[in-house]
């Protein structure tokens, strides 16, 4: 029998390439000293949503688990995985004062649509159909970590010191055990077909949408100065 993780990792495998491509373009891009910083904005507006929206799910679920198993076993999930991700919208505030930006810029702005859409269908699908969907939003985030390689490439291109990628060197190692327990979540939780079916489309919806969000940062005109300016 399939496992569910194996089931999810061959649907998201359909349009990761495009995410990835454009990931890469980024980290290639000549603009690359006037793009991080707007990255680290968008990420922030996507990243402070995490906690809140692991709350929302595990306050549903908790609501459903008297009649719902499945609510029931990702109860435990959410719970440990809310203290886990605590404070890491901060660590992107650190990475932009390190490269001399200011901090408080992504609290100021306007999230883009493209984020909105990207955790607003989360919101849409935990309170509407059943909060296990929102365990594919979370493969895509974290099932795919960044290379150990990566950081020291972007200090050579960026000339940026190595505390500008906290964020991105922490991930390095933080998502590798986020993916592997998500993982064994998915083939534990007695998931229906259509639970599975509903997790699927989760994530593909937010490869589609973190796509978008790369996609603007990349055509993004950046109004931050940074240290290397």
């Amino acid at each position: 029998m399939t496992r569910h993780s194996q089931a999810l990792r061959v649907k998201t495998g359909l349009l990761l390439p495009q995410l990835m491509a454009t990931t890469r373009r980024l980290w290639n891009s000549p603009r690359l000293n006037e793009l991080y910083p707007e990255y680290l904005c968008m990420l922030h507006s996507s990243i402070r949503s995490t906690v809140p929206l692991m709350e929302c799910a595990v306050a549903r679920c908790r609501e459903l688990a008297d009649d719902d198993p499945v609510a029931a076993a990702l109860v435990p999930y959410f719970t440990r995985h809310i203290r886990e991700e605590q404070g890491h919208d901060e660590w992107l505030r650190q990475d932009l004062a390190a490269i001399g930006c200011d901090p408080d810029e992504p609290l100021r702005r306007l999230p883009t649509a493209s984020v909105a859409n990207l955790v607003g269908a989360q919101y849409y699908w935990i309170q509407h159909y059943h909060p296990a969907c929102l365990l594919g939003h979370i493969a895509v985030l974290e099932g795919n970590p960044p290379s150990v390689e990566l950081v020291p490439e972007l200090m050579r291109r960026t000339g940026f010191p190595r505390t500008g990628f906290r964020t991105l060197e922490r991930h390095a190692a933080l998502d590798i055990k986020h993916r592997d327990e998500l993982m064994r979540t998915l083939d534990e939780a007695p998931l229906t077909p259509e639970l599975v079916t509903a997790i699927g489309l989760s994530a593909l919806h937010s490869i589609d949408a973190a796509n978008n969000a790369l996609a603007t940062v990349l055509d993004a005109h950046p109004a931050m100065t940074t240290a290397n300016a």
